[in-house]
């Protein structure tokens, strides 16, 4: 791995991230900066008569608690990335991941909490074997400046995600333990722009080549994180919402659409506009027709 040779590097608190002896991901030494802790949470508050019989909202979490407990394949492999950018690398190793991996850890024992009949871990473990394959420093644009735009997308895409989920139970705990993750993912995507608008600055990048990062970014999410992570949420089920879908594609069918219209798809469009550093009365021109486009792209 990549080091940094700097008194920065050197001299920040480190939080070290391990897998538990169950293959959980666990932080230690959190840093002083973040804005809740999932040992604040009373998940024995959980009001279970409003969400046993959630099958969406089932889903749909699940699969976030499998991508965000993975969240440690790839922070690592971004913070070696950035390991000749100081000023990025520490801020991604003693902040971001640290949140990343604390999301990780909320949802799956929200989850675990919510539905305990769930085997959660035998299914993470067969998540993470074929999601793990895609966390690859290959995965990452070459060019380091197109990487913080890529990772706009993303942040774009938790932050719309999880405002949407929280249409789809008002459920106590989970009200607050989205509302924490939403706002996380908010300021995550606050650095990557910033840092992505420093990099350019020193070395400009095409609009051409910005915009066609940003859609190939888009495409991978919708084929490979959700998908992967339904198909083995789906697999695992057992004996949860035996009568509601016969096959995993069912139930993606009926769990897109309902996502794409609940989506905050104008926000997200504009987050989405920001890299591309559009004048003011273009952004507003394309809002609405590319929302529209969003929530298409979404329901295919």
């Amino acid at each position: 791995m990549n080091r940094l040779s700097t008194t920065s590097w050197a001299a920040a608190p480190r939080a070290r991230a391990a897998r538990s002896a169950d293959g959980s991901s666990t932080t230690q030494d959190l840093p002083p900066s973040i804005r809740w802790r999932l040992e604040d949470i009373d998940l024995s508050a959980i009001d279970h008569a409003r969400i046993a019989d959630n099958e969406a909202l089932f889903y749909l979490l699940v699969s976030a608690s499998f991508i965000e407990s993975g969240s440690d394949l790839y922070t690592r492999n971004l913070v070696d990335h950035y390991a000749d950018h100081p000023p990025i690398a520490v801020w991604l190793r003693d902040h971001w991941e640290h949140e990343e991996l604390q999301h990780g850890r909320a949802f799956a024992a929200y989850v675990q909490a919510a539905w305990p009949e769930f085997p959660w871990q035998t299914a993470f473990n067969s998540f993470i074997a074929e999601y793990g394959a895609l966390c690859t420093t290959e995965a990452l644009e070459d060019d380091r400046t197109l990487e913080l735009a890529a990772r706009c997308v993303v942040e774009t895409g938790t932050t719309s995600y999880y405002q949407t989920l929280r249409t789809f139970s008002d459920e106590p705990v989970l009200q607050t333990l989205l509302g924490h993750i939403r706002a996380d993912e908010v300021s995550h995507y606050k650095h990557f722009l910033a840092y992505f608008k420093q990099l350019r600055a020193a070395r400009p990048v095409a609009r051409w080549r910005v915009a066609r990062v940003l859609a190939r970014r888009l495409q991978e999410i919708r084929e490979s994180d959700s998908d992967i992570a339904l198909r083995h949420v789906w697999a695992h089920k057992g004996r949860l919402f035996p009568h509601h879908a016969a096959r995993v594609e069912d139930v993606a069918a009926r769990l897109y659409p309902l996502v794409s219209d609940r989506l905050p798809a104008q926000q997200a469009v504009r987050m989405l506009l920001k890299p591309m550093a559009l004048p003011h009365w273009l952004e507003a021109r394309l809002e609405r027709p590319l929302a529209a486009l969003a929530r298409r792209v979404l329901d295919a």
